[in-house]
Formats: structure tokens, sequence, C-alpha cells
């Protein structure tokens, strides 16, 4: 196996590579029939698995939710990437038929499609770029404080986001109420964004028109529980995999006078090695670097697209387990270039305290 490397290629460094431009470019092209078929091996299994959960409940199996729900689960991330290919335009030809497939996924991911599609292409407008980052205070997963950032906050605002950065609160506890509250609000939306905030009441009404109605079928009890017993691990998951994209050891970040989207994509995106059952339920999505570079490449796509350039190569790799610690790099230093954790910069604080000796008053 290569070597691993625990630091970002530097910015400017694939600047004006046109071969690379171009080899992403031949990628760029939807294919109907695999997309049809990924719907139908996606969509149509989960449907019918969610039907299966609330028919062994009606029949008193309840056995079935929990032999169901984890498989349920992971189509349910697979069925997000396919929505999250649908708002970059990349996984039909057709835009209308994107944006269909797109908000039809999104009643099974409870995520308001046109809301999401224009938050997460501002994400990919200022992805590790310090001067533009999205969200501060807003979307916790791709915010990123510098060192000096962290330690100008005053005590509690320092606490709170050490709270808010902590993997069970960022990563489990968090996610299910995203996805299951926030979601259902245009709670950091601009008022400009008329469409956006229409699509979140929208959604709300088809969700609430169909798990009603399941509800006055079946019982409002089971369909909580079919719907929680899905979503939450769904949830967990896929928060997982985004947040993970930016936020670990050897990530790079640059200010925006030394930013540059192919080194930001390459030296600032992991490349997450999953098993292929896995690399199959998370849509490929472990791709990122390829997919920070050219988004228009629908996620059937980024593995090849991956082996056509050696430069995709230096990406730094991550599997399960370094996924797993990936969270705890949640600071950038200017000074040393590159991500710590909260327990680095505490120690450097205490070790700099310690030199600096006994103040005289």
């Amino acid at each position: 196996m290569a070597e691993r490397t625990t630091r970002a290629p530097p910015a400017g460094s694939f600047r004006g590579d046109r071969d690379l431009r171009e080899v992403v470019l031949a990628f760029q092209r939807a294919a109907p029939g695999i997309a049809l078929f990924q719907i139908g091996t996606t969509i149509v299994p989960l449907v019918l698995a969610i039907a299966a959960m609330h028919a062994g409940l009606a029949l008193g199996w309840w056995w079935v939710v929990p032999l169901l729900a984890l498989p349920a689960a992971g189509l349910t991330v697979r069925t997000f990437i396919i929505q999250h290919d649908c708002g970059h335009g990349s996984f039909l030809p057709s835009r209308r038929a994107n944006d269909v497939i797109g908000r039809l996924c999104g009643l099974l991911t409870l995520t308001p499609y046109a809301h999401w599609r224009r938050q997460h292409a501002q994400h990919h407008g200022t992805w590790n770029d310090l001067d533009r980052r999205e969200g501060r205070g807003g979307d916790i997963y791709s915010t990123c404080l510098t060192v000096a950032e962290y330690r100008a906050l005053r005590p509690w605002p320092r606490r709170w986001h050490r709270v808010m950065r902590h993997p069970v609160v960022a990563l489990i506890l968090l996610p299910p109420v995203i996805f299951l509250i926030l979601y259902r609000f245009p709670f950091d939306t601009p008022t400009a964004w008329q469409g956006e905030r229409r699509s979140v009441q929208l959604t709300n009404l088809a969700l609430l028109s169909l798990h009603g109605g399941i509800g006055l079928a079946l019982g409002f009890g089971p369909t909580a529980l079919v719907l929680l017993a899905v979503m939450v691990p769904a949830s967990i998951v896929g928060v997982w995999l985004f947040s993970l994209q930016h936020h670990f050891e050897g990530a790079h970040w640059a200010r925006h006078d030394t930013w540059d989207p192919v080194a930001a994509a390459i030296g600032g995106s992991s490349f997450l090695r999953l098993p292929r059952v896995l690399q199959w339920l998370t849509g490929s999505i472990g791709f990122h670097h390829v997919h920070h570079l050219a988004p228009r490449i629908p996620n059937y796509r980024l593995e090849a697209c991956h082996n056509a350039h050696p430069a995709f190569g230096t990406a730094r790799v991550l599997g399960i387990r370094e996924g797993l610690r990936a969270s705890r790099y949640a600071l950038w230093d200017e000074a040393e270039g590159r991500m710590v954790t909260f327990a680095d910069t505490d120690r450097r604080a205490a070790a700099g305290a310690a030199a600096d000796g006994p103040s005289l008053h």
C-alpha cells in the first residue's frame, strides 16, 4: 500500500494543469441508463423496505423493523446522494428531470430539495477558503475556526463551540435533529430566497400528507417508529460522511488571495476509501476530492475519473478508522499550516503560559 500523505498539496500545486481539466470534462456526462438503474436499485427497494416495516407492524411482526431498519437507512443515504447529484444537475441530462427526481428523493430523506441545493452550492463556492467560510455559527460541519479565532472567543462561546464540535454532539445527537426538525424551518435562509423558503413549506406539506395518511391508516405510533428507525441512523451516517470531507488531519485551508479551486479540491477534500458494499451504499461520495473539483460529475463516474489522472492520487486517503478520528481535527493552525485538535491547542497554550513564567504584580 502506498504511503499516505499527512500534508495537503500547497495551494497552486495544480494551477494551470490543462490536462487535469480535460480529463475532468470527459466525465461530466450524465448517463440516463445508469441513472435509471440506480433509481431501480435504490429508491424502489427503499420504498419496499419501508412498506414491509409498516406491514410487519400492522401484522404484529415487530421484528421486521430491526431487521430492515439498517438496510433501509443505508438505502436512504444512497438516495440522498442521488438527490445531491440532482441538485448539481449531474444525475440526468435534463434539468427538469433532475429536479423532479431530486424532489421525490427529498420526501424520503426529509430534505427540502431546492433549499438544500442552494445552500450546498454556496458550500462549493467557499470550501476551504478561510475568508469566505459559509455559515459561521450556521453550518457547523463546514465552518472551521482558526486557532487565533478560537483563542479570541470569550470563555462561554469557546465552551459552546467545543460542545457543538464534540463528536457525540456533532455526529450523533445533532444529525437527527437537523433532518427531523431543523429542515422543517428556513432557519438560516435569507428573506430574498423566496423559492427556497417555498421549498421548505411545500416539502413539509407533502411530508404531512404522506406520513399523516400512513398514520391515519396504520397508527401514528408505528408510523413514527418506522420513520425514526430509518432516519436516525441514516442522518448520523450522512452527516459523518459530509463532515469528514474537509476536517481531517492533513486538510488544507487557505486565505482567499492564495486560494485555488484545484488545490483546494485535491488538498482540502479527503478520499474516503471504503469497502465495495459501503462505497455502493454511500454513492461513491468518498471520492470527494473529485466531486469538489468537478461537481457536474455524477456519482457513477467519480471512481473512473479518480483513476484517470495521477493528480487525484495525491489526495489524503482515509480509511474507516481514520474517518472516525477525523472529527477531532477542528481548528486550522495558520502558523503551522495544518489542522489541529482542541487538545493540541490546549497543550500549546499551557506550554506558552509555563514558558512565560509567573507574572509579577
